[in-house]
């Protein structure tokens, strides 16, 4: 038998009893950090005073989940084994989609049990009412993929989620302030941790208190929906147009806060 098993976001407590049980009693545990799979159990060995069996750990992560998937002996899954994230939900946003599906494909009888889930958790926190959103989870890192993300999120009239590494979150909101400094976002670090924070307020007012916030943490993004633009152009309309670069950046710039220049620059940058 199969299960995946959700890991608390930071409160250790957030553990249900019956993740416990199925993590006291497997013997293998596939896990994207043995590390961290090791320290969880410990720290549940001596909060719980519960005895955990010997068990083999099995590295599976973003990088080698295809590769492992593809070497696995189904006769393992006549033993009791568990999948693991580091925190929060497997297969969002995080490795086990795979073996979920190598499982389907194999006859494979699995379980995944429901738990804590940072998307999930930073949409009830937002305030926001409407009931259909969007999620992105991590955008790319850079160039044009990233700036068609945003676009997609920016032009659709769903509240869209992300994750944001700490790295990159100054760098995300800068973006947003830049294409629509009045977008209300929503931003949330630390999902229940001890230094857990929120802020909500539009794009440019949180761009500019960036500065003086605590980056540290990794951060849930919700961003407000567009109101209807009632057959009114908007950026992704341009952007998909097929029209020279510098008449693209006027058209740009009419609609943003951003100078022609700018948007020039962007658009030459991500050809």
């Amino acid at each position: 038998m199969l299960y995946f098993i959700p890991t608390p976001l930071g409160n250790i407590e957030d553990l249900s009893k019956r993740a416990i049980k199925y993590l006291k009693s497997c013997e293998i545990v596939f896990c994207e950090d043995t590390r961290v799979a090791k320290k969880l159990l410990n720290l549940i060995k001596e909060r719980y005073s519960v005895e955990m069996t010997p068990k083999e750990f099995i590295s599976m992560h973003s990088h080698n989940e295809k590769e492992i998937v593809e070497k696995l002996d189904k006769q393992i899954f006549q033993k009791s084994v568990v999948y693991m994230s580091d925190a929060g939900m497997p297969c969002i946003s995080d490795p086990g989609v795979y073996l979920v599906r190598y499982a389907q494909q194999n006859g494979i009888e699995y379980e995944v049990l429901p738990g804590s889930n940072a998307a999930v958790t930073a949409y009830a926190s937002s305030g926001f009412v409407e009931k259909e959103f969007l999620f992105f989870g991590f955008l790319p890192h850079k160039g044009s993929e990233r700036e068609s993300s945003l676009v997609k999120i920016l032009d659709n009239e769903y509240n869209t989620i992300i994750y944001e590494s700490p790295h990159r979150i100054k760098k995300l909101v800068k973006e947003i302030a830049d294409k629509d400094g009045d977008r209300e976002i929503f931003m949330q670090k630390e999902i229940s941790k001890m230094h857990q924070k929120w802020y909500k307020d539009s794009a440019k007012n949180l761009n500019d208190a960036m500065q003086n916030i605590n980056t540290k943490g990794e951060w849930v993004v919700v961003v407000k929906g567009k109101k209807n633009s009632n057959g009114q152009i908007t950026q992704n309309d341009i952007l998909k147009a097929d029209i020279a670069p510098k008449q693209k950046a006027k058209l740009l710039s009419k609609i943003s806060n951003r100078s022609t220049k700018e948007w020039y620059l962007e658009l030459i940058a991500n050809q």
